[in-house]
């Protein structure tokens, strides 16, 4: 039996006989009941001499030299966790709750470079055998208000952490930041860590990482572990303010990782195929059961950093792009992408748009060059009656609002089947072939500013001013209406 659980055994004795005799005598209280009590004080003096032997136990290791401890807690925990740790000079010992070193402004080395900065680092040990410096055994490890710095040389740090064994200590992580940074030190984007924590699961005999974090204000949480035989990682990604659950296999083969994930968002189902090489991203994601149609391919070079992104499917929902908690309109308020070393291109087509039947045909197209965001080139068709294009467009942020900026192309296919479509009285059916316009449209607040408008290559000022101001209703009936009686209003003010 170890010396601790001795003393804690003998304290407990001591404290139950010590709780059974007052129980029984406290309302019986007096000059008999005291004089028992008094001829019990060797007990009592028993207790406080180990009381004090115990935390003059508990006390040895501030009598250390710091440099000693020091080497010995950095040589545990590269042997316990494979973190090779550079201590400060300010070490300090506490006792309570469980014996720990507190040691600020550590740093974390990997093949000889700094990984991560720690703020406050607690290293807990075994009450075990205090008595000999060599013999101090680490348990758990916390650390808090970190900042790791990762890339594409060390991305997979927090995965290959869970190969180390917890089923004597778990490392915790609060309130940190992860920097993940481009090959040249460029920072690409940020994950704030609020708690992570690896840890040993006696019942199903793994270890288990579960993390909460946030990323472009979004929270999210990750749980991770390797499959029976080792050779896979598995995990389970939620973010649950979208909706979204997305459950990853990573396979590590030499210097490419091979993965596969799905994808559930509400009802949609999606599938992923990726292979991350040193400098490379290629994925795959298709549902080849339910949508056949939909698949997106695209490659992320990260030296230099370059994307694409292709997509082909049967319906847009843009929702998923521009909605008011959607990830990329999120993303795009960052202002992550205004980086001139991004170089990026998507492209997009699908048949139709979901939950509007008008509107086929779209092209979606972007691109990010020089710290700049644009459509330019999106194409799309109104029914058979009009083609769209925009053109010298811009994406950015003002005051915290997402906000397209542009000039639209329209190509009038019909005239007359337009001019039924809105119920336009025919004595102001006149024949028109395309409008060209300058635009503002800002998506949080859904209005929309048309200004420069040009029919037929002639400026009507009395039309510029009814459409000046356009502002998008939350329902889509009450939007039909309103833009037949506003366009309506327009032409009858155009044809005079």
């Amino acid at each position: 039996m170890s010396k601790t659980n001795f003393f804690v055994k003998y304290l407990k004795y001591i404290n139950d006989f010590i709780n059974n005799l007052l129980e029984k005598n406290l309302n019986k209280l007096n000059f008999k009941n005291l004089s028992f009590l008094f001829k019990n004080n060797k007990i009592i003096l028993t207790f406080v001499a180990l009381f004090v032997i115990f935390i003059s136990y508990l006390l040895l290791p501030t009598f250390y030299n710091k440099n000693d401890i020091a080497k010995e807690l950095k040589n545990e925990l590269k042997s316990k966790f494979d973190l090779n740790f550079k201590f400060s000079k300010d070490i300090k010992y506490n006792f309570f709750p469980k014996p720990h070193f507190v040691i600020t402004d550590s740093k974390i080395l990997k093949n000889e470079k700094e990984i991560s900065k720690i703020r406050k680092l607690k290293i807990f040990i075994s009450f075990d055998d205090l008595f000999s410096l060599k013999n101090i055994e680490v348990r758990d490890l916390i650390l808090e208000n970190g900042n790791f710095q990762l890339n594409m040389n060390n991305y997979n740090f927090f995965v290959e952490l869970l190969n180390r064994s917890f089923q004597n200590g778990d490392i915790i992580i609060n309130d940190s930041n992860v920097f993940f940074k481009h090959i040249d030190d460029e920072v690409l984007f940020i994950t704030k860590i609020f708690k992570m924590k690896y840890y040993f699961d006696s019942k199903e005999l793994k270890n288990i990482f579960y993390s909460e974090n946030e990323i472009f204000n979004i929270p999210f949480s990750v749980e991770s572990f390797f499959s029976e035989d080792n050779k896979k990682n598995l995990s389970i990604i939620n973010l649950s303010l979208m909706k979204l659950n997305i459950e990853n296999e990573l396979i590590f083969k030499n210097d490419k990782t091979i993965g596969k994930s799905k994808f559930h968002l509400n009802k949609i189902k999606r599938l992923v195929d990726y292979k991350i090489e040193k400098n490379s991203l290629d994925f795959h994601i298709f549902d080849k059961i339910d949508k056949p149609d939909v698949t997106y391919k695209g490659k992320f070079n990260f030296k230099p950093f370059f994307a694409n992104l292709e997509g082909r499917l049967d319906e847009i929902n843009l929702n998923y792009l521009f909605g008011n908690n959607a990830i990329v309109a999120q993303l795009l308020k960052t202002e992550i992408f205004n980086n001139k070393n991004i170089d990026f291109k998507l492209s997009i087509n699908a048949d139709n748009v979901y939950n509007n039947v008008n509107f086929k045909n779209i092209n979606l197209n972007s691109k990010i060059q020089e710290g700049l965001i644009d459509t330019d080139k999106t194409k799309f068709e109104w029914r058979n009656f009009a083609n769209f294009e925009l053109l010298e467009s811009l994406i950015f942020v003002r005051d915290g609002e997402l906000v397209l900026d542009g000039k639209l192309k329209i190509i009038i296919n019909d005239y007359n089947e337009v001019y039924k479509f809105l119920l336009t009285p025919k004595n102001y059916r006149n024949k028109i072939n395309h409008i060209d316009l300058n635009f503002s449209y800002n998506f949080d607040q859904k209005i929309a500013e048309l200004k420069d408008i040009k029919i037929d290559n002639k400026i009507n000022q009395n039309v510029n001013k009814i459409l000046s101001n356009v502002i998008l209703k939350k329902d889509d009936l009450q939007n039909k209406i309103y833009f037949k009686n506003l366009l309506n209003e327009a032409i009858k003010s155009y044809a005079g």
